[in-house]
């Protein structure tokens, strides 16, 4: 049985209720049945009613009241006439059930409908299904799912407008027969303490499924999303199919792309591009989208496409204000994905300082990058096999792709001689080519050190450079000395750099102990606990090796000596 995040399976569907009020200081609990209804009731006197089964859409603008069943369940007779009684007694002038097509849901909404007309309440009953699934539907006729909410929107649009009960229900049946929708999923779902409904397999997705967990009307091979939304689009509008939604090229629809519940935000913004664009290729204008969970089957993880044929004034009850919590809060305007696209903004171009400090020359810079970038892909096998007992195995792969990329850009255009515009545009490239953290830490310190060089090139100006660097890495990375990542290493040699402030002290020699250093602490990282990066979340019994960001940098250091 899968697992479920409830406090009871017999409790759930009456604290999931509980839940919603308790959030939601707009609505409140009918006392003894699963009734949610407006907190508001006094401000629906002379205004029509509107009550459904379950669902969010309680609120100012959409529906009076709901009332819920048990999970998959139809609401009890008592609890729908309980709902009647309470909007009746606060004054409503008139009471309208919009019922979705189940035989449940028909009989016991029938039957609290007649036996308040016994007692004398003028209430009607709208039966919506929208479903497309069926190509020769029975004599239960077409479901009703997802497209309900649409129905809930117009009707309370009108309601809240004040528009009688005749007119209500003349407009809704006419919107109820302008609809389709259709499901799609990857999964079954399941009742708490329940199996799954049905079973799919690894490479199956189902067509044409209900609200309540049902299996659909046709099971075929998984298909990339564009050609899945394809395919339930060209069911759903199949003059073939008897339950088809008749459209043609310059028709205006609303689309809602409903998540059946399991679906990732990622897919579904995925499969609402896809309907955008074929509807478009159809030649269909979209009015409107919504794009959400508004029907859900517990965690089915499948989408329904409903579409709604509409003329202004249905825009217009659909773009009309609710408090309702469910409902989108959305733009009004047009559904395009040939929307245009803020244009990139230009960078200002670099000015070149001319800065008269004597840099290394051309050459010399050249010889030292090219061996920076022979260490870095000689150790590329090396610092992979590091980085798979605390990572993700790649920091040789990131420290070649970063080597491979300095040697293109030297390939292209000479290097800067001047150490602040060297540094500033090997920033750029790795920040741009290297990828992953390494490559934004490296840009940071680089940036940080270029500006610290601006202007300079004494020996001293490179010690303030390497801590200028060391201390942007700090400030966005989050590390410190001691947490077992590059900045040991990068520490440690700037710690031996500070000499450079000494008058007289020679820099090669610095260079040569602050290279010793760095080796020293990235060979000393073995022994540490990770406190920062990837390596953090590992137990430290699992971490035997030094960190490979600290034998990179270490070895940098080294071949820049050389």
């Amino acid at each position: 049985v899968p697992k479920k995040l409830v406090t009871t399976v017999s409790g759930c569907a009456d604290d999931a209720l509980a839940g919603l009020v308790a959030c939601n200081p707009g609505l409140r609990l009918l006392q003894g049945h699963r009734v949610v209804l407006r907190n508001d009731l006094p401000a629906i006197r002379g205004r029509v009613a509107l009550l459904s089964g379950g669902g969010c859409y309680v609120g100012k603008g959409m529906l009076t009241g709901v009332v819920a069943g048990a999970v998959f369940a139809s609401p009890s007779v008592g609890s729908v006439l309980a709902a009647i009684r309470a909007v009746a007694q606060a004054g409503a002038a008139g009471i309208l059930l919009i019922v979705k097509n189940y035989t449940g849901d028909r009989l016991n909404f029938g039957m609290a409908l007649e036996r308040a007309r016994a007692e004398g309440a003028d209430v009607r009953m709208v039966v919506v299904g929208d479903d497309c699934a069926f190509a020769t539907p029975g004599k239960a006729g077409r479901r009703g799912i997802c497209g309900t909410v649409l129905i809930h929107k117009v009707a309370g649009a009108l309601a809240e407008a004040g528009a009688s009960l005749d007119e209500i229900e003349k407009k809704v049946m006419a919107a109820a027969k302008a609809m389709g929708t259709l499901g799609l999923s990857l999964s079954p779902c399941s009742i708490p303490g329940s199996k799954p409904s049905f079973q799919l397999a690894e490479d199956e997705m189902e067509l044409g499924l209900g609200i309540h967990g049902e299996a659909g009307v046709r099971r075929m091979k998984v298909l990339p999303a564009d050609k899945a939304v394809e395919t339930m689009l060209k069911h759903m509008t199949d003059p073939s199919n008897a339950s088809h939604l008749s459209l043609t090229p310059g028709s205006s629809v609303v689309l809602v792309v409903n998540n059946l519940g399991g679906l990732s935000c990622l897919e579904l913004g995925i499969v609402a591009g896809a309907a955008v664009r074929c509807l478009e290729n159809r030649g269909i204008r979209i009015a409107r989208a919504l794009v959400g969970s508004f029907m859900t089957a517990l965690e089915m993880a499948g989408v329904s496409l409903t579409l709604m044929r509409v003329d202004e004034e249905l825009v217009r009850l659909i773009d009309a204000k609710t408090t309702a919590m469910a409902w989108p809060n959305i733009l009004a305007g047009p559904v395009t994905t040939r929307r245009e696209e803020v244009p990139a903004p230009r960078e200002a171009p670099r000015k070149l300082q001319d800065e008269t400090g004597t840099g290394p020359g051309t050459a010399r810079v050249e010889r030292v990058l090219e061996r920076v970038c022979s260490t870095l892909l000689d150790m590329q096998d090396k610092l992979n096999e590091l980085d798979r007992g605390a990572g993700d195995g790649d920091c040789g792969h990131t420290h070649a792709r970063a080597a491979q990329a300095i040697r293109e850009w030297m390939r292209s255009r000479p290097p800067p001689a001047v150490p602040a515009q060297l540094l500033s545009a090997l920033a750029d490239v790795l920040l741009e080519l290297m990828g992953g953290s390494s490559g934004v830490l490296y840009g940071l310190f680089l940036t940080a050190a270029a500006r610290s060089l601006q202007g300079r090139s004494d020996a001293p100006a490179w010690a303030d450079a390497m801590d200028a660097g060391i201390e942007a890495m700090q400030r966005y990375g989050g590390a410190a000395p001691g947490d077992r990542t590059m900045l040991d290493s990068l520490f440690a040699a700037a710690q031996t750099l500070h000499s450079l402030r000494s008058p007289g002290a020679d820099p090669l020699q610095v260079l040569a102990a602050a290279v010793q250093s760095a080796e020293a602490a990235a060979e000393a990282t073995r022994h540490m606990e990770a406190g920062a990066g990837r390596a953090s979340y590992i137990r430290s019994s699992r971490l035997e090796q030094p960190d490979p960001g600290a034998v990179a940098v270490a070895a940098v250091l080294g071949a820049v000596l050389e």
